[in-house]
């Protein structure tokens, strides 16, 4: 299929035909994603919004947590229902989750989704996942799940009109570092490229979601940063964030994103951490790595997972406790490479 100007690999067309069975026109759909949404999570549920609309369903997206503030450029008036997500959800015909297939993932939405009549999934996460049973759309090879919406629409012919491309271009531009990371493949690009020639505007996108951050963010990322612990021997990095930190500078955690780049920006830095200290007594930990470190591995020891290069993991305990559980973790599998 080369409708929108990139084939598409044939199991991806297979999986396609598989999710468009259960959305059929006339049918309610609940997208949702991850708890703390990202690009791609946002961009790819809010793409698929506009394509499924444009076809005759009832679209509504419905997250466990709100939209962060920079992405609402992308939403459109009236899809983004997360106020009465759970209500969505058990409403719906069929719910669509995307950008992770973990019921962890989901917040309080997991038991409204575990008993739904029929759950499809996209995304490209290592993880086999523990949703219920349902068609799959999932490529751990593809750059972000944008692509595989992207590929969704090319291989069953759906036009992908200019909103739709822009949502689609955020997913792939924020899950790829702004094309610097290591899944910033030859077929990203192309796929990005299609999207731009359907009018997407990148300097407009670079500044609505790069260069729009409030005065908070950018105090609270030199706090985080000043925690900066370096060990160049191992070549392991961390930061903290300071208790009441978000509080204190009006931020939300979408605000973190991007600060554990730093400590991986140091030369000879071959993995990086970034902790924090959660409302419900959780720890959430941040990994990114360089070169053959596979911190989704590292992750999985402690219930989480992601992709090589970027993955993360909440654990019970103090911020103490878990600091020294992982540091532990990360410095035995450093020694060992």
């Amino acid at each position: 299929m080369t409708t929108n100007g990139v084939p598409v690999p044939a199991e991806r067309a297979r999986a396609a035909e598989q999710v468009a069975a259960v959305l059929a026109p006339g049918r309610r759909v609940a997208l949702t994603t991850h708890v703390n949404a990202d690009g791609d999570g946002v961009g790819s549920e809010v793409a698929l919004w506009h394509l499924l609309t444009a076809r005759g369903l009832r679209a509504a997206i419905a997250n466990p947590t709100p939209i962060p503030e920079r992405f609402h450029f992308l939403v459109p008036a009236g899809a983004d229902r997360s106020e009465r997500a759970a209500r969505e959800i058990e409403a719906a015909d069929v719910v669509v989750v995307l950008d992770i297939s973990e019921l962890s993932r989901l917040g309080d939405l997991a038991r409204a989704i575990t008993q739904s009549h029929a759950v499809a999934c996209i995304d490209h996460h290592v993880s086999q996942g523990s949703l219920p049973g349902g068609p799959r759309l999932v490529a751990p090879e593809a750059a972000a799940t944008a692509e595989l919406v992207f590929d969704l629409a090319t291989a069953l012919d759906w036009p992908i009109g200019s909103e739709a491309a822009r949502a689609l271009y955020v997913g792939i531009l924020t899950d790829t570092g702004a094309f610097r990371f290591a899944n910033t493949t030859p077929r990203a690009l192309r796929v990005a490229g299609a999207l731009l020639e359907r009018g997407v505007n990148p300097e407009s996108i670079y500044e609505s979601v790069y260069a729009s951050a409030p005065e908070g963010r950018v105090r609270l990322m030199v706090e985080v940063l000043e925690t900066l612990v370096v060990e160049r021997e191992r070549g392991l990095a961390w930061v903290t964030v300071p208790p009441d930190a978000l509080q204190r500078h009006h931020a939300t955690a979408d605000d973190l994103d991007g600060i554990v780049e730093y400590p991986r920006s140091i030369a000879g830095v071959r993995l990086a951490l970034l902790f924090r200290q959660l409302a419900n007594g959780r720890v959430k930990v941040s990994f990114r790595s360089l070169g053959d470190v596979d911190v989704a591995e590292l992750a999985h020891r402690f219930g989480g997972g992601g992709h090589k290069k970027a993955a993360g993991a909440s654990l019970d305990g103090t911020l103490a406790a878990a600091q020294e559980q992982v540091l532990a973790a990360a410095r035995e599998y450093l020694n060992g490479r």
